[in-house]
């Protein structure tokens, strides 16, 4: 399995710059590629990258996505005089040319060829490539944006005809639309490109009426273009998190891409001049880990915007570091997405529900009269708010994100071969005699069998070393999974000062106490008869067919799973794989996966003996090996998507992520559900 992380960069790039005065293009200076890579190199990042050489584009590859004329035009500027190169540049919008662009566009074309090459032939799992100038805003037959040729969408074209990808996900997290990669696939059926963006109402750049929520592509594309618009700034954490959840994740999961592309802009994040937004850098540590369990882990971030210089360093390292599979760090404080964010989350929803089967049951319709609308009247009449926008943000440095000296550690029977890369639990941590008395009192009736004891130890065991930070995550095969998982929650409600996850996949009966003070949350999914919600920390998720539907289960961690252990935010995941849960060697290692990125990667997971089966698969998840895709979901059972909205609708209240859907669309989903 390919493993490592490319880093594709040269300083040839920053070699041009404005020759002129223009306000809107002041911001795009050479720096903006100097200031990401010594930041990787200061961080140690750069070092751990597998450094690979750029090349220029040929002119074949340029027309992937170009016209004849369009770069033949180009060809010319490095030949143009000051008056020339400025005479050529105003027949584009907020662009501008230099004798030596033309150059480093090649290269920053050539420089997206050589990470797909590195990631299709197997030399790395993923990487990322510092370029400029940036791609996504050009078009077929102009410059936009910043932008002389579309980078990322040359690449995937590339990938198609190199490689023969069949199925591409673009992901654009920059502050503006990518109009250009849209343009250049709103009708292909390949490729998934998925863009938010500041919008508000049209009246933020490039002020394109296709940049909405409605414009989902076109002929056999329709569906295949989905547009989040942002209609106000100062968007958090909270917020992106919420479109991944309800929108871009079921979705890509449906899909089912073979390669991901990540248009890395970071002017979405907080202190940037253009977006006004306040997600830290650290979000796209959270970001780029959601999507690693996509394609095989084969996943492309190509540089786009970014112009506040300090804000665009640590959100750069902490992608990388991300792609270098470092433990994400604690999320804190997230909580439901704002009113605007909402709406345009319930307008995408809707927009798409007639293309994908896991919008199927979106009951909500499109905001009639936003909220943003309203407000935006009303600052027009005031004078607007651009003084607001103007004030200085001040953002604390992404902590340090150190990884323990032992990856994964397992406490397996001795007659049990311990999977490559992972440490065998030590025999010489024995347990304290308290331990031992308190685990006989509590989990055994009579005499214990020392083998049933010990399993329990060492659950104990793996646990305090995570707690210690000396091993990252842990795996441990016992005799009884229910009385092992009973132990590990009484021992984190004792000695956790963080809170606990406990995920359990299967009919086991757990008992309510574990959840009693708030101090652990547990998410059940299993095809017992659903009970009554009696606490918010004891979430029951019934399938018909339990965890074998795999597209029910995607459905049921994706959207409600994940928004809660998101929000609780826990120090420690105890992941549980119940005896005869159903559940398919390829789902348990995306769940275990996703999970990873939650508690900076503190995951301990139980196996009953007699599932040796998937020592292998948990073990290669929990080591960080990408998961093995699932291939394109069907539809969830209609029975099992009533029943996981209502159950949605109720813990909506206590959870905020949870939330899909502005003040008035939840009133219209409590009348469509009371209508089934």
């Amino acid at each position: 399995m390919s493993s490592g992380t490319a880093l594709v960069y040269d300083e040839e790039m920053t070699r041009y710059k404005l020759l002129w005065v223009d306000p809107a293009c002041k911001i795009e200076v050479p720096e903006r590629l100097t200031v990401s890579h010594t930041a990787l190199q200061e961080e140690g990042l750069a070092e751990r990258c597998v450094s690979v050489p750029i090349r220029q584009a040929t002119d074949t590859e340029i027309l992937l996505a170009h016209s004849e004329e369009y770069l033949e035009a180009v060809k010319k500027t490095p030949h143009m005089s000051l008056d020339e190169l400025r005479t050529f540049t105003q027949q584009y919008g907020d662009v501008y040319f230099h004798p030596n662009i033309y150059h480093c566009a090649k290269l920053a074309i050539g420089a997206a060829l050589q990470l797909v090459d590195s990631v299709m032939t197997g030399k790395v799992r993923n990487g990322m490539a510092l370029v400029r100038p940036p791609g996504h805003h050009s078009q077929r037959s102009a410059a936009n944006g910043f932008c002389v040729f579309n980078n990322v969408a040359i690449a995937a074209h590339y990938a198609k005809k190199q490689y023969d990808v069949k199925r591409v996900l673009i992901v654009d997290w920059d502050v503006h639309h990518g109009q250009g990669v849209q343009f250049a696939f709103e009708d292909d059926p390949s490729v998934l490109y998925f863009s938010w963006h500041r919008y508000e109402h049209q009246g933020f750049w490039p002020n394109l009426r296709e940049s909405d929520y409605d414009s989902v592509g076109k002929e056999k594309g329709a569906g295949f273009n989905i547009n989040v618009p942002w209609n106000k700034v100062g968007m958090e954490n909270s917020d992106y998190l919420s479109v991944f959840f309800h929108v871009l994740l079921p979705i890509a999961y449906e899909f089912s891409p073979d390669l991901v592309f990540v248009c890395a802009g970071f002017d979405s994040a907080i202190g940037d001049p253009e977006g006004h937004m306040c997600a830290t850098p650290d979000i796209f540590a959270h970001l780029t880990h959601l999507l690693k369990s996509l394609a095989g882990g084969k996943l492309c971030a190509v540089l786009e915007g970014g112009y506040n210089l300090t804000s665009l360093a640590q959100s750069v390292c902490q992608t990388v570091q991300t792609l270098l599979g470092d433990p994400a760090p604690q999320t804190s404080e997230l909580n439901g997405p704002c009113e605007s964010a909402l709406e345009s989350i319930q307008c995408v929803r809707s927009a798409h529900k007639p293309y994908w089967a896991c919008l199927k049951h979106t009951v909500a319709p499109p905001v009639s009269e936003p909220s943003t609308k309203r407000c935006k009247l009303a600052e027009k009449e005031e004078g607007g708010w651009s003084k607001a926008e103007e004030e200085e943000v001040v953002w604390m440095k992404p902590p340090s994100r150190l990884a323990p000296p032992v990856h994964t550690e397992v406490a397996l029977p001795a007659d049990l071969e311990v999977p490559d890369r992972c440490d065998r639990v030590r025999s010489s941590l024995a347990p304290t005699l308290e331990i031992l008395q308190r685990l006989r009192d509590n989990f055994f009736e009579g005499s214990a069998e020392e083998d049933a004891l010990m399993s329990l130890c060492s659950v104990i065991a793996l646990f305090e070393k995570m707690k210690k930070q000396e091993i990252r995550n842990g795996l441990a095969l016992v005799p009884d999974v229910s009385v092992a998982m009973l132990c590990a929650a009484q021992h984190a409600r004792m000695s956790l000062t963080n809170r606990l996850l406990l995920v359990y996949l299967g009919d086991g009966e757990i008992p309510t106490y574990v959840t009693e003070d708030g101090k652990a949350l547990v998410v059940q999914i299993s095809s017992k008869e659903p009970e009554e919600q009696k606490s918010r920390y004891q979430v029951s998720v019934s399938l018909l067919k339990g965890c074998s539907d795999v597209a029910g289960l995607m459905q049921a961690v994706l959207c409600l799973l994940l928004p809660l252990a998101y929000e609780y935010d826990p120090g420690l995941v105890l992941l549980v794989r119940g005896p005869g849960s159903g559940v398919g060697k390829a789902a348990w290692a995306q769940i275990t996966s996703l999970l990873q990125g939650l508690a900076q990667g503190h995951t301990l997971a139980l196996l009953q003996e007699g599932e040796e089966e998937a020592v292998g698969t948990t073990a290669a998840s929990l080591l960080g090996d990408p998961a093995p895709s699932l291939g394109p979901l069907g539809a969830p059972l209609p029975e099992d998507m009533v029943a996981m909205e209502r159950l949605r609708q109720r813990l909506q209240t206590h959870w905020g992520l949870l939330q899909n859907a502005a003040a008035k669309g939840k009133e219209v989903e409590g009348k469509g559900q009371n209508q089934d």
